[in-house]
């Protein structure tokens, strides 16, 4: 039993590494979490390992990736793509602690698989976000539709982004100002200043 314990948690430790050091942390940087994630999956891995024996087997296991499903942090915003890799660290504890295979092999190349599939897309698919700034614009003479253009070269003009299209929240005759969504393309889900002013 203890030997077993070992060489599971051998594997899932190794494959839970890969994911984290290698596929995670180079995009992310964000150490925080990379502590979060290996804890997770520890705690994961032993309570299953050691219930397994009760029984409760898959009812038990999906059970519990429901209850992380719905896992919020409290304190920060999580983005989408972090949690992610939370859904798939917890994964990896599960499979590994109470999948009944005496093939090895098979489970080797489950976690291999999970692993390679998250390494091609996070390597590969480099989708252009549209992302979108609040600006408190001052220049209301090109707040209107024939001055499109020029309200654009304006704006990329004092913003330094690529802003392709601008949407007009509202205006305040009375301040003399416009409240503007500036959209623009970027491979990150960067923005820049929310307090902008253009």
């Amino acid at each position: 039993m203890i030997e077993l314990f070992a060489l599971r948690f051998l594997i899932n430790l190794f494959f839970t590494f890969l994911v984290i050091r290698f596929i995670y942390y180079p995009q992310y940087k964000n150490k925080d979490f990379v502590f979060t994630f290996f804890l997770f999956n520890s705690i994961l891995f032993v309570l299953c390992f050691l219930l397994a024996a009760a029984d409760l087997k898959f009812g038990f296991a999906f059970g519990l990736f429901a209850m992380f499903s719905m896992f919020r942090y409290r304190t920060v915003t999580v983005p989408i793509g972090e949690m992610g890799y939370f859904f798939l660290v917890v994964t990896l504890g599960i499979i590994n602690s109470i999948a009944s295979l005496e093939n090895y092999a098979m489970l080797i190349l489950a976690n291999s698989l999970l692993v390679g599939v998250t390494f091609l897309l996070g390597r590969f698919l480099t989708l252009t976000h549209e992302n979108f700034q609040v600006l408190t614009y001052e220049n209301l003479a090109l707040v209107k539709p024939d001055q499109k253009a020029l309200l654009l070269q304006d704006l990329i003009e004092k913003t330094g982004q690529p802003i392709h299209r601008v949407q007009v929240v509202k205006v305040d005759y009375q301040r003399g100002v416009a409240q503007l969504k500036a959209y623009y393309y970027s491979k990150d889900n960067e923005t820049f200043s929310a307090d902008a002013e253009a």
